[in-house]
């Protein structure tokens, strides 16, 4: 089968500086065009934001700055993820999954993602794992980490 899935994420006015964020930590190539490209007339609100991104290379990403929504308040379209009572309260629709061979490949990965980030579970051996975690990036994406 070709059929491939890739997380679509949307954003307020900060899909350009989230695909280099994220970049930075999994490495590889960004491709981004913005509205102004495909046609929307120059000085336009958003004329200079992301309608296409994409992070291509060990994680494949596409990123795009949802239209008239310039605030950059992640939580404004992400909503909240905590933990209380061992149980995680979400409002979220999704979390993105991260999943790496070992303990030492994944905490540098954590560390990256964990910059401005909201920890809310501590990377650390459960249960189930030798290695779990959960946090919320800068720009409002719950990333769960864990150790297969």
């Amino acid at each position: 089968m070709t059929i491939t899935t890739t997380t679509h994420l949307n954003f307020r006015g900060t899909a350009r500086q989230a695909l280099e964020f994220y970049r930075s930590v999994f490495g590889g190539e960004v491709t981004a065009a913005t509205y102004g490209q495909f046609g929307m007339p120059d000085g336009a609100p958003g004329f200079d934001k992301i309608v296409f991104g994409q992070l291509e290379g060990p994680v494949r990403l596409m990123a795009y700055d949802i239209p008239g929504l310039n605030d950059g308040d992640p939580a404004a379209t992400a909503g909240s993820t905590r933990r209380e009572n061992g149980m995680t309260i979400t409002d979220r629709s999704f979390f993105q999954s991260l999943r790496a061979g070992s303990l030492d490949e994944l905490q540098p990965v954590w560390d990256r993602l964990a910059d401005a980030a909201t920890v809310v579970e501590p990377l650390a051996a459960s249960a189930w794992s030798a290695g779990f975690g959960m946090l919320t990036d800068r720009f409002g994406v719950t990333w769960v980490l864990d150790v297969a």
